[in-house]
Parts: C-alpha cells; structure tokens; sequence
C-alpha cells in the first residue's frame, strides 16, 4: 500500500537549523510545482493519490458532534499500529493549535531511542467537510495528505479518542494523560476490532524515563 504520511518525522528544531529546513521545503515546493504544472497527467496522479490517502475506511463513521475547540491541545499517543515513520519513537505526543485561517496546526513529537534525539513532525489539517463531523486531511509534505478520522471519542471530557488513518493499516489510541486505564483501553481496541482493524498489532507505547539504546547521553 501507499504511504500517505511521506517523509513526517524530521530531527527535532533543537537538534538542527529550522531556518535551513524551512528553505528546504520551500525550494521542493517550487520545484515540484514547476514539475506539475509541464505535466498535467501527473497532475491528475497526484491528485488521484491525494485523494485516496484521505479516504474514510469501511465501516468506520466520523464522530459527530465534534467541536475542535475541546479537541485541540496535547494528546498523548497510548497504542498504535506500527508504521516506518514512527518506527521505535517512544513518548509521542500530538498538539493540535487553532490557525487564524481555520486549519489546525499539527505537531508530532517522539523521543528515538536508537538515535538518542527527539524527533519532530509539523503539519496542517482541514476539515474533509463540515467542522462539526470529526474527519480530516493532514498534510506534513506538500502535496500528500493522508485521513484523519475520529472513530469514537470521550463525548463528556474529551479525554480519549480513537483515531483511523486513510486504511484500516492505522490506527491509533490518545489521551489526555500518558496512561489510559486498562477498561477503557480494552473498550475501544474492542471497538477496533468490530471495524475491521488488526488489533492483535497494536502496540503499546511506552510513556516513561526516555532512555537511549546506546550509552550516549540524554538530550537535554
């Protein structure tokens, strides 16, 4: 299957050169767009790849009401089924922040253990539709986007949130607290299951000490 979050973690800001990173992005950007616009046909691919990547999946209904008001804020990632851009991060977190042109501001963060660094990815999402249906584009690399899709939510407190991705190959479990107790966690890798996900992948993500695989220090 197709990747539709390409290229979403990048070294922390603290670790390399923002300004650098930024010039980076902006001279892809005006390249690509040189590339598209002398050829309509990959155009039209792109386009047929975008929209695939933001798909909702079978059996799987966007919560409704949804008020990103509540929604926005730190969430901390619980369980996931495992991918390559968030392969051995430990202590993910999502911060979602309200822009002034109505999109959300998206930043995800993980400690790698590997290379001893946190790692950083810094995206924008719009709603698929109207903003009271909880189902959205997210967009790291321009121009892929991939779903985002609040399947089940804690309508009271908006202290947990189940989240699938363009395919039932993503899948993810929040909080509002690094830890979830074991209940509700059952409850909703339950309601996982019943939609078709394979749950029996999921992993737990670990939300303490960060610690690196090797004996280098730990970034301050």
């Amino acid at each position: 299957m197709t990747n539709c979050f390409v290229s979403t973690w990048n070294p922390s800001p603290t670790a390399g050169s923002p300004g650098g990173d930024a010039l980076g992005l902006a001279l892809k950007e005006s390249k690509t767009l040189n590339i598209l616009s002398r050829r309509p046909l990959l155009f039209l691919l792109l386009s047929a790849l975008v929209c695939g990547c933001t798909g909702l999946p079978e059996g799987v209904e966007p919560v409704r009401p949804f008020d990103i008001q509540r929604y926005k804020g730190e969430w901390f990632e619980i369980m996931r089924l495992d991918h390559s851009f968030e392969r051995g991060l430990t202590n993910v977190t999502a911060t979602y922040t309200l822009r002034n042109d109505g999109s959300v501001g998206v930043l995800n963060k993980g400690f790698d253990r590997k290379s001893c660094r946190w790692k950083e990815a810094d995206g924008r999402a719009v709603f698929q539709g109207a903003p009271d249906t909880a189902s959205l584009s997210v967009t790291f690399f321009w121009p892929f986007a991939g779903g985002y899709h609040v399947a089940a939510l804690d309508q009271q407190d908006y202290s947990w949130a189940l989240i699938s991705g363009p395919s039932k190959t993503y899948l993810w479990i929040l909080a509002r607290q690094p830890d979830l107790s074991a209940d509700i966690r059952n409850r909703l890798v339950d309601k996982a299951r019943s939609m078709g996900f394979p749950v029996d992948d999921l992993i737990l993500v670990d939300h303490g000490m960060p610690i690196c695989a090797s004996d280098q220090p730990l970034p301050k």
